[in-house]
């Protein structure tokens, strides 16, 4: 579903990640909350299974997406129980992370006041506790989204409410008991770009992974994780490319393929979440990085262009 209403700047982008990948039934209604909002658009929708989680880009102004944020969470905490909900992402929340990305006539600035407004509705209308990451953080142990998520639910639902280290930045001091808490933050435009290896060996996925993430000393600006896809039989490096102008696709790709061929592995293909910039395939081209099912639509910049804004 769509909002008939045109796209003007400035323009916010929402990356909503939601712990459900599985009913579609709740993936419709999280994305019908969303363009139920005037001025509110969907760019597009991922969906994974083994994950067990589901990526919904939109569109819209500033009071647009925060208003879309609030009901999405609230259709999230009604149709997701945490307790029972199991996959290999890891997750904190039911809409688990909430960021907002400054697109055409927009600033990061704009983006940080815009997540600090949706935590405090969130959290006033749903009682569901915020953590703030990336540019819209609080402190300075909450930058990365991994060190705010680390434990998951299971973990932070039973941690110790005197101990202030792991207490929300708004609300709680206990987790909803179903809903979890939401990770709201403002950031640049981020590829999340995953390469399935024909393999089922998890330990080669992990090493993978472990030797191009940029904390443990492997490219600049690149998360990743080896994760199991036992219902295609697969293995797979899972990243976030945070600053895709200093590690692009191509780059990850090749890095990947070669650490795979060393150890007689092919890559079956590579998938895209969400949408890429134009600019991050430069120098490439969707076949080169084995991307199933590519659509000239999954560029932002053309996707936008179809609804009449221009980047």
């Amino acid at each position: 579903m769509e909002s008939d209403a045109q796209l003007t700047a400035p323009l916010i982008e929402c990356v909503p990640n939601f712990s459900e990948g599985r009913d579609e039934s709740c993936i419709d209604a999280l994305e019908s909350a969303i363009s139920s909002v005037k001025c509110s658009v969907v760019l597009h929708r991922t969906s994974d299974g083994d994950h067990n989680r589901s990526v919904i880009t939109f569109a819209g102004s500033s009071q647009s997406v925060i208003e879309s944020a609030v009901r999405a969470a609230a259709v999230a905490a009604e149709r997701i129980n945490l307790n029972w909900q199991t996959g290999v992402h890891p997750r904190l929340g039911a809409l688990d992370v909430l960021p907002f990305v400054p697109l055409e006539g927009a600033s990061l600035a704009q983006c940080v006041d815009i997540a600090h407004k949706a935590g405090q509705r969130i959290w006033h209308e749903l009682r569901i506790p915020i953590y703030f990451y990336e540019a819209a953080a609080l402190r300075p142990d909450r930058v990365k989204l991994e060190d705010v998520r680390r434990g998951e639910f299971e973990l932070l639902r039973n941690y110790e409410p005197q101990n202030d280290t792991r207490l929300p930045d708004i609300g709680g001091p206990a987790l909803h008991p179903t809903a979890g808490a939401v990770i709201i933050g403002a950031r640049k435009l981020l590829i999340a770009f995953n390469i399935n290896l024909k393999s089922t060996n998890l330990t080669l996925a992990k090493d993978i992974a472990r030797r191009i993430r940029a904390s443990s000393g492997g490219f600049a600006a690149v998360k990743a994780l080896g994760l199991p896809l036992a219902s295609r039989g697969l293995v797979q490096v899972s990243m976030n490319l945070t600053d895709f102008e200093q590690t692009p696709p191509r780059v990850v790709f090749a890095k990947v393929s070669a650490l795979a061929t060393e150890a007689g592995v092919e890559i079956e293909e590579s998938e895209l979440i969400g949408l890429i910039p134009r600019k991050a395939l430069e120098d490439t081209s969707p076949e080169a990085l084995k991307l199933k099912e590519f659509d000239p639509q999954r560029v932002l910049e053309n996707r936008l262009n179809s609804l009449g804004i221009v980047r």
